[in-house]
């Protein structure tokens, strides 16, 4: 990779790093269902009118925008509002990658390698370790959120691999429209109009400025950028950029948050870290290739 395009793919991983404690920060102004769905509104609301229409059928968009725009961030949101911390947030949301593997061996056919199983092992190992930690000095349902989570971004990557956008912004901007009403109808059956409407009445510029980081810097940019390397360079090039999300996630928790690292919770970062990435990098399996028939003449010398 040119050294700007390297320098991209550390800014994003960077921005959304840092957007796990912008998240917590807007949770101290708005319910977590209204806030993702304010997220999502912002996001895409404006764009739709410059990327054109989606470029893959509408059942792929909204699947997506289900999977990911409402239950993967809707319970990462109330998973961090329940007091899980940011920065270990953004390390065990990276077990999506486990759940990945899993999902796409079981709809895609792809058989993992020996090196993929090992590093689905070794992060499981890291998600015990993070799960004791968390156990003895948190609230263990929100840690149970977002591993929920995880499994729910697992699945909408495995439905956007079957959908093969072409176009990673407009597909994104068009599943960002998806979520929105669901959030808002799910905010308002849940969280209350009352809580939602002091929430909104009470807008001060850092709620509206945690709004347009994650709409418009994590998702917009940050998908946009993202897509643009995916169509430069191979994935297998771009993709162990994404291990340094939690390394930014658990620094700026720490230095903007005060959150504390324990030495079980880096032994956990370890451990997930390195198995997400002999997950992500371990190739599949190649599937068993049927010997071809030989005449009888030739197969009578084969060997017993």
């Amino acid at each position: 990779m040119r050294p700007a395009h390297m320098a991209l793919a550390v800014l994003v991983t960077a921005v959304w790093g840092v957007n796990f404690v912008v998240i917590e920060l807007g949770l101290g102004h708005f319910p977590p269902l209204l806030f993702s769905a304010l997220r999502f509104l912002v996001a895409a609301l404006p764009a739709v009118f410059f990327v054109g229409r989606p470029k893959v059928a509408w059942k792929w968009v909204v699947g997506v925008g289900l999977a990911l725009g409402v239950a993967k961030f809707g319970l990462l949101f109330i998973g961090m509002d329940r007091g899980m911390p940011a920065g270990l947030s953004s390390l065990v949301l990276q077990i999506q990658a486990v759940f990945t593997a899993v999902f796409a061996a079981v709809v895609l056919g792809e058989r993992p390698g020996r090196t993929k199983v090992l590093g689905m092992s070794v992060a499981l190992s890291g998600i015990a370790v993070a799960a004791v930690d968390e156990g003895a000095s948190g609230p263990v349902l929100a840690f149970v959120l977002v591993i929920a989570a995880a499994a729910c971004w697992g699945v909408s990557n495995v439905l956007t691999r079957k959908a093969s956008p072409p176009d990673a912004l407009n597909f994104m901007i068009w599943v960002s429209t998806v979520p929105v009403l669901p959030l808002l109808a799910l905010s308002l059956l849940f969280e209350g109009p009352t809580a939602d409407l002091d929430a909104l009445r009470s807008l001060d510029w850092s709620g509206a400025g945690t709004i347009v980081y994650v709409a418009w810097g994590a998702t917009v940019f940050g998908f946009g950028a993202w897509g643009f390397l995916l169509r430069r360079y191979p994935a297998s090039s771009v993709a162990p950029f994404s291990l340094l999300v939690p390394v930014f996630g658990m620094s700026s928790a720490a230095l903007l948050l005060d959150e504390s690292v324990s030495p079980l919770r880096w032994g956990a970062a370890v451990l997930l870290v390195g198995g997400v990435a002999l997950t992500s990098l371990g190739g599949r399996r190649a599937p068993a290739t049927p010997r071809p028939e030989l005449p009888e003449r030739t197969r009578a010398l084969e060997p017993s």
